[in-house]
Parts: C-alpha cells; structure tokens; sequence
C-alpha cells in the first residue's frame, strides 16, 4: 500500500479518535524495519494532529530511532531479557542496541511504555527479574513521564503461524498464562517503586 492509501484507512476513524481521545498504533512485526514509510506517516499523521503511538522491540540503528522520535507521542517498547547472552540465546540477536535506545529515549523526554512478556522459565527467572529491576530503576526516566511497565502474560496465538510457515515452535510445550499468575510478580516490581499495569 502506498502512503496514501494507508492515510485514507486511517482518516476514517478520525471522529472516533477524537472522541476517544484514541490515535494511531504502528506495530507489527517490527515497524522499525521499514523506516522510511513508518517516518512518513508518523509526520503526516502528526501534521492531521492524530496521536502517535510505535509498538517496537527496539532493535534498530540509533538514527532511525532518533529520524522518527520526534513524530512519536508514546513508545510501547518491548523489553525481554537484560543479559545480553540469554538475549541472544532466545532472540538470535543482542540485546545492547535495544538497552541503549531505550536509555536513549528516556534521556530525550520521551513518553515510553516498557511492556515486559512473561514468559515461564526464560524471562520469569530470578536471575532477569532482578536484573530487569536494576535496570529500570536506574533508567533517567523524566519527572513528567506516566512512566508504567505493562507485564504480559505468555500466550499461544502464534501457533497457527509457526504451522502455516513450516516453522518449529520451540514453545509448544508452554501452556498460556492468566492475568491473575502475574500478581505476585506485580507486587514484585511494585516493591521496587515501579506502576505496573496487568496486559497490554
């Protein structure tokens, strides 16, 4: 699709966003990755006045987070694991880029939601809630910011996509997780002075 054609999708909900107060999420996949078109309709969505909001792991070239920033109103930014070999044994990348990024961001005023995936026996472990802790607490996190870490329950919705692609889901045997497991883990996080929200 061009630009166009996505702006015209998204214009069509401008009343509702206006009453809601609501706006536009750019997610994926990984939106970062097609930075040039993701810049273009953050600055056209700002300059329609609409709310910008960019759903993103964080791995990505500090000059692309700092072309796009400016046009971004909230950053939900998934954060998965803090030590750097765990990170590439699950994710098959490091993990400094997207650390520093999220340094980055804090340290330039931006509104940014950490959204944590709880994931039982990988990120879940002592070793990364303390680690996490740590390091969040020792962000430079603006005075203003509704700075909030959303925690989020493990779930199975991509299984179908793992078939569909030929892929092997290393997690098949994990079972989903309820809201409710995450409690103590919240009260966890709340212990270290930090708003913690249940969900996306």
């Amino acid at each position: 699709m061009s630009e166009n054609e996505v702006m015209f999708e998204v214009l069509q909900d401008q009343l509702f966003y206006d009453e809601s107060g609501g706006g536009v999420t750019f997610s994926g996949g990984e939106p970062l990755m097609q930075e040039p078109f993701l810049h273009d309709l953050l600055k056209t969505c700002k300059q329609k006045g609409l709310h910008t909001a960019v759903d993103t792991s964080g791995y990505a070239h500090r000059s692309i987070i700092e072309k796009i920033a400016d046009h971004v109103d909230l950053f939900l930014y998934d954060l998965k694991m803090i030590n750097n070999a765990l990170h590439r044994k699950y994710t098959g990348v490091s993990n400094r880029s997207i650390l520093e990024n999220l340094k980055f961001l804090y340290s330039t005023g931006k509104n940014v939601m950490i959204r944590f995936p709880v994931i039982p026996g990988i990120t879940d472990t002592t070793e990364n809630i303390n680690d996490m802790k740590e390091f969040i607490t020792n962000l430079q996190i603006p005075k203003f910011s509704n700075f909030q870490i959303s925690l989020l329950p493990y779930h199975t919705i991509a299984r179908g996509k793992y078939h569909r692609f030929n892929k092997i889901n290393k997690f098949q045997h994990l079972s989903p997780m309820k809201k409710e497991e995450l409690e103590p883990l919240k009260q966890e996080f709340e212990k270290a002075g930090l708003l913690v929200k249940l969900g996306g």
